[in-house]
């Protein structure tokens, strides 16, 4: 019962506190209603007290309007009547800024023009505009030409200048127009089409009379016109473009007549003139309203680069054949002289000298490059560029590959006597000449194409590329590196021969290095010191051409080797002790015969290594003993690596083993080795016999 009691009266308190939360919500609403009520009265108090001020306000505003306007009306009426009196009797100092102010108070009338009134005046002031616009024009017209006014006429003709710039800008325009049109009349007449003082080859004058031209204005004219009309640089703009179509004209009927001194000298006397006329005018804007008053015509500068001259590039042509033909002649006299000549003289122990011809033929490109730059950044430079790479073709098939030894000679020399073998070192002097000669025209080729680029118009820039031309002398390069190394080859051919002519099988004792060694070691020496003092210039090729050879000598060694058959424990030893030998020889190859001995590049360290020790474990396989053929071809494997059948046949036949005993070896190593029995061929002895008969049909065929 007593919790019944107390949840009746806790419910009896909520519903007393919402009433009263009730009642109060309503007593704040009214109360917000009596204050929005009261707002809006103070609003319409407010509203109406300020209506009769705003009223005076909107009174005075249209009263002090009305005053001004007839004000302007009488300044407007009155000033159009005086202009037209001022007019009248030419007052033109009085009439420029009187004007201005009637202009700029008709501007305030623009929005009463359907007013008859207003629009009756301003009819008769735009009358009164073009009659002072047309009475203007016709005391510079009475004036006759003005060259001749007299001083007491350049005042008021000044002063008529004043009103000209508040007029439409077109009036400006016109009379400009006029005036330089009358000061080249005389211009035009004097060097009419057929005249022959108007020909290329007295375009100078043309010039001289432009230069008198302005002596005169100067003299008479200067202190008619504002300064800020710029009427020196129209009349030469206007004498520039006039001069060029007479140029084009001119030229086009009488192109036969053309030849390139004459266009040169025209090009050369055109661009000074155009030069002066930069340094004078170019840092004058064109006056406003110089080009029937378009918007922004203030800003634009004048240019006078290329403004006559720019005739000329239709036909250089001409200039680029001209150079055509002397680079021709030019290629022809080198080829004379280099026979008549022989091979540069150079002093022993000099860097080969470059072809004297290879710096005069880039020198000759220098000079023609930067004329026709100057004459032209646009399509002539791609023409010239043309002509160039031509050029460059002609002095490399003319200059560099006749100088080089005779491809088809090479096989025939091997099958010549000793005597015979040997390449004369005046041919390896001049192998070095041609690399060193290719090398300067590879590297001066791209600098070359870098400056034409520079110098040519971002458009045409894209179209100039000597990459064939580069790629030319790069093969060149390659094949004067062939040719010194199948030069060295050839030196060593007759001592690697005579390695077959030695009986392996009985040699008793190992004694000091072979002959043959000896004798490929003294033509190393005696060769390549000269080559790397040749080359001295060019390290890089140096270090190439000794890695060019190793790579070529140790794989005909290793050949040779296999050649040398039956071989005997002693022998092997002996050509063990040659190939140790001659690596130590290869090894010191770069730096052979020099007084500071260079450690080689480890590329070529490597190489020299890899190759020699293979040779020196065909040997050692060679004096292994083979009583046990599993122990042997195992011993193989271990120290060659090699899964190829016939070096491992090579191998057996060197140490004298018979027909079927190789047969049986060489199945084992099959077996050992997991080769694939489709992968066996022939004996090597029949692959051997079989390329002999070979060279021997190639030789018949030859002879």
């Amino acid at each position: 019962v007593s919790t019944q009691s107390t949840g009746t009266t806790a419910a009896d308190d909520g519903r007393d506190a919402l009433d009263n939360a009730k009642q109060s919500i309503s007593t704040l609403f009214n109360k917000i209603k009596d204050i929005r009520e009261k707002a809006e009265q103070s609003e319409a108090t407010v509203k109406e007290i300020t209506r009769d001020i705003k009223q005076l306000d909107h009174a005075k505003k249209n009263l002090t309007s009305s005053i001004t306007t007839l004000n302007h009306l009488h300044m407007l009426v009155g000033g159009v009547d005086t202009l037209a009196t001022l007019t009248k009797h030419r007052r033109y100092d009085e009439a420029a800024p009187l004007l201005q102010g009637v202009m700029y108070v008709m501007h305030h009338f623009t929005p009463y023009h359907q007013i008859p009134q207003i629009k009756e005046l301003s009819d008769k002031l735009d009358r009164l505009l073009k009659d002072l616009a047309a009475q203007i024009r016709g005391d510079f017209e009475e004036a006759h030409s003005l060259y001749d006014c007299k001083l007491n006429c350049q005042p008021s003709l000044a002063d008529a200048c004043l009103v000209v710039d508040t007029l439409n800008p077109r009036v400006k325009e016109d009379l400009l127009n006029w005036f330089v049109d009358r000061q080249l009349s005389e211009y035009k007449s004097l060097f009419r089409e057929y005249d022959e003082v108007s020909w290329l080859d007295k375009c100078d004058r043309r010039y001289a009379w432009l230069k008198r031209c302005f002596l005169e204005y100067e003299e008479d004219c200067a202190r008619i016109f504002p300064e800020d009309w710029t009427v020196p640089s129209q009349i030469e703009e206007e004498f520039c473009k006039v001069t060029r179509k007479m140029l084009e004209k001119q030229m086009k009927n009488r192109v036969a007549e053309l030849d390139v001194k004459l266009l040169l000298f025209a090009i050369q006397k055109t661009q000074s003139f155009e030069k002066l006329l930069m340094e004078r005018f170019e840092e004058e804007p064109l006056p406003e309203g110089g080009d029937g008053g378009e918007e922004g015509k203030s800003e634009t500068k004048l240019s006078f680069h290329n403004i006559i001259s720019q005739c000329f590039e239709m036909y250089l042509n001409v200039y680029i054949d001209s150079q055509n033909v002397n680079l021709t002649e030019l290629i022809e006299k080198f080829v004379a002289e280099l026979k008549d000549t022989g091979i540069p003289t150079y002093q022993t122990g000099d860097p080969a000298p470059l072809l004297p011809s290879s710096s005069d033929l880039f020198v000759f490109y220098k000079k023609c490059l930067v004329q026709c730059s100057q004459l032209s950044q646009g399509q002539a430079l791609v023409d010239l560029t043309s002509v160039f790479k031509t050029h460059l073709r002609s002095y490399h098939n003319s200059l560099l590959l006749p100088n080089l030894p005779n491809k088809s000679s090479g096989f025939s020399a091997l099958l010549k006597d000793r005597d015979d073998n040997k390449v004369a070192m005046s041919e390896v002097v001049m192998i070095c000449i041609v690399l060193g000669t290719a090398e300067y025209c590879l590297e001066t080729t791209q600098q070359l194409e870098d400056k034409i680029k520079e110098k040519a118009q971002e458009a045409y820039a894209e179209k100039i590329t000597f990459s064939s031309e580069m790629e030319l002398f790069s093969n060149t390069i390659t094949s004067c590196l062939h040719h010194l190394v199948a030069t060295l080859d050839a030196f060593c051919e007759p001592a690697l021969n005579t390695m077959l002519k030695v009986n392996w099988a009985t040699l008793d004792s190992v004694g000091d290095q072979s002959a043959y060694t000896t004798a490929i070691a003294t033509h190393l020496t005696a060769t390549v010191p000269v080559v790397r003092d040749l080359l001295s210039n060019s390290r890089k090729y140096f270090t190439n051409y000794c890695l060019k050879f190793v790579n070529s000598f140790i794989p005909r060694y290793v050949t040779q080797l296999y050649k040398c058959k039956p071989v005997s424990t002693v022998g092997a030893e002996q050509l063990l002790l040659d190939t140790h030998s001659l690596k130590t020889v290869l090894l010191q190859l770069p730096s052979l015969g020099s007084a500071v001995p260079r450690k080689a590049p480890p590329s070529f360290t490597k190489t020299v290594s890899q190759g020699m020790v293979k040779a020196e474990m065909i040997l050692k396989l060679v004096m292994a003993p083979s009583e046990s053929p599993s122990a042997f071809v195992e011993s193989y494997i271990n120290l060659l690596a090699d899964r190829d059948v016939g070096d491992f046949q090579r191998v057996l036949e060197m140490k004298g083993f018979k027909r079927t005993e190789m047969m049986e070896m060489t199945e084992l190593f099959r077996r050992t080795a997991n080769i694939p029995e489709e992968e066996i061929g022939v004996i090597v002895g029949d692959q051997e016999g079989s390329r002999i008969r070979k060279l021997e049909k190639l030789i018949k065929k030859q002879f």
